[in-house]
């Protein structure tokens, strides 16, 4: 009687193991992490709804192609005078496919002397990198360049 008491409970627990993993990866949906943003959600929440104009006063420089998305160099200009009646107040760097867009962001005063930012950012794919700079009259411009990647710096 303990034989097959023994073999039941084992023939038992195997199922039990053959079907749990397959329930537990039948989520709906990847939860959201707190840093998730969309590029819509994160020009919103930048902008306060204000419309987003392409500005030949920005430049955006990153390499048409970057071998490694880890490491990709990225550096934005704004053609501004610097002073207190006008300045650029900050710049956004933001990666548009990304899990999280947000890649970088940086707050100038007049004291900068010029608004110059340069950083490395990571990409998981080819993309489009786009820069926004807020300025001090509450205006938002922008440019953006794509970038092919051939190794994927996100995962």
């Amino acid at each position: 009687m303990q034989r097959r008491s023994f073999l039941k409970n084992i023939a038992a627990a195997m199922a039990a193991t053959a079907v749990v993993p397959h329930v537990s990866m039948a989520a709906d949906a990847k939860p959201k992490g707190p840093n998730e943003f969309s590029l819509k959600e994160a020009v919103a929440a930048i902008t306060g709804g204000k419309p987003l104009q392409t500005s030949p006063k920005i430049k955006l420089k990153a390499p048409e192609i970057a071998e490694n998305g880890a490491v990709v160099p990225v550096k934005v200009d704004v053609d501004s005078a610097m002073t207190d009646a006008e300045h650029v107040q900050a710049i956004y760097v933001l990666a548009t496919k990304n899990n999280n867009v947000r890649c970088a962001y940086v707050h100038l005063t007049p004291a900068n002397g010029q608004a110059t930012f340069g950083t490395r950012v990571k990409l998981g794919g080819t993309q489009d990198v786009l820069a926004i700079a807020k300025m001090s009259d509450g205006s938002f411009i922008s440019a953006s360049q794509n970038v092919k990647v051939t190794i994927g710096g996100c995962g």
